[in-house]
């Protein structure tokens, strides 16, 4: 291989470097204009597959950056490694919610539970006990693909402040459902298989597969993504949380209710701010498409449940279960400013009455804390003062 001209000889071959001449018997392709002629063409099947490899990612590589340049959640930003002035209000409302919003797996008093647990029927132990496996991961998921993705890839600092507070909850609830499952599940076997889930039960792994997928998935588009992982934080998860309501509507192990009623709150944040950033889009994803991801996340929902839950318990079953998911998607839609696909109410009414519930308890506890240290108060206030009394 020699300087400027980069010449490769083989027996009957030479690549040189301005022009691009590929030689062989009869044939020669150039560089600008591209020409491949002779009689006899002597490209082997590899060669085509690399060359034509070549063009199609050139041409998607302009793509992307144009998609890129034309987004400005995505537009490279040399401002963001700076909060402030605060450009998106509404963005970095949400992050100070979530700070409001923090705890710890030590709040949480699980003294009660296990006796509660060993009362449980065996049907019931089952449907809790694939709950738990699915959160026991499901977290994990959510957190590679906002390290390996959305945070490198959104340029705004209100976002990725968002973002980074959303990483460590994640691993908070991924700690709590540790606790819960070592707490509850005696046999060491057993937890291994709950905790090695996405391996072991087919119906957690399908879920595992279907988010994964998302994070490696290059061609789809952000908008896509976006409404893909508010798909598994929105729907995918919507069911146990109502399952695990279920107990709390029974009086039934506090320590777990409680942790659902956090985590479940966390979760609701997480996916209204994947609307919030979805509507600063500005080549969205088809309604069709939209409709395609959300309609799939159903419906491998629907089989999860299914297999968690092989027969009817009291006040809870499979098809009531169903026309939740189908609830929760059709307010997902509209969260993503589009018309519902199922049109079905709520078979769970004790849903929003917990639930509300929950979240005044909890800012109760929470609000001496809070006002003492301003977390919400003022949020956008940002000048600097020397005025404070000390």
């Amino acid at each position: 291989m020699t300087g400027p001209e980069q010449h490769v000889t083989g027996p009957e071959q030479h690549v040189t470097g301005p022009e691009q001449h590929v030689t062989g018997p009869e044939q020669h392709v150039t560089g600008p204009e591209q020409h491949v002629t002779g009689p006899e063409q002597h490209v082997t099947d590899e060669e085509a597959v690399v060359f034509n490899c070549f063009i199609q990612n050139s041409h998607k590589d302009t793509d992307q950056q144009h998609c890129t340049e034309d987004e400005p959640l995505l537009r490279d930003n040399p401002r963001r490694f700076v909060i402030f002035p605060i450009q998106y209000p509404d963005i970095w409302r949400m992050y100070k919610q979530a700070q409001a919003s923090f705890w710890t797996v030590e709040e949480v008093d699980l003294s009660k539970d296990l006796a509660h647990w060993d009362n449980l029927k065996p049907d019931e132990k089952h449907f809790i006990s694939h709950i738990l496996a699915f959160f026991a991961a499901s977290d994990g998921i959510v957190n590679e693909n906002l390290v390996q993705r959305f945070s490198q890839e959104v340029q705004l600092p209100e976002a990725r402040s968002f973002y980074g507070f959303q990483i460590l909850i994640e691993n908070i609830h991924s700690e709590m459902y540790g606790m819960l499952i070592n707490t509850y599940i005696r046999d060491s076997e057993e937890r291994e298989h709950l905790f090695n889930a996405i391996q072991t039960m087919p119906c957690v792994r399908r879920k595992a597969d279907w988010a994964i997928q998302w994070i490696s998935d290059t061609k789809s588009t952000f908008g896509e993504r976006i409404v893909a992982f508010a798909a598994v934080e929105g729907i995918f998860f919507s069911g146990s949380f109502a399952a695990i309501y279920w107990l709390k509507k029974r009086g039934l192990m506090p320590g777990l209710t409680y942790s659902n009623e956090l985590i479940s709150r966390d979760e609701g944040l997480h996916c209204n701010f994947a609307c919030l950033l979805y509507s600063y889009i500005v080549k969205k994803p088809s309604e069709d498409r939209v409709k395609d991801i959300i309609t799939k996340a159903v419906s491998i929902e629907q089989e999860f449940l299914t297999e968690a839950l092989p027969v009817d318990l009291i006040g809870i079953n499979g098809v009531l279960m169903k026309q939740y998911i189908e609830f929760v998607a059709d307010r997902l839609l509209q969260d993503l400013g589009l018309a519902k696909v199922y049109l079905t109410e709520n078979p769970f009414d004790f849903m929003e009455s917990i639930s509300l519930e929950g979240k005044t308890n909890f800012f109760e506890k929470r609000v001496a804390e809070y006002q003492r240290y301003g977390v919400m108060s003022n949020t956008m206030n940002c000048d600097f003062t020397l005025d404070a009394d000390f």
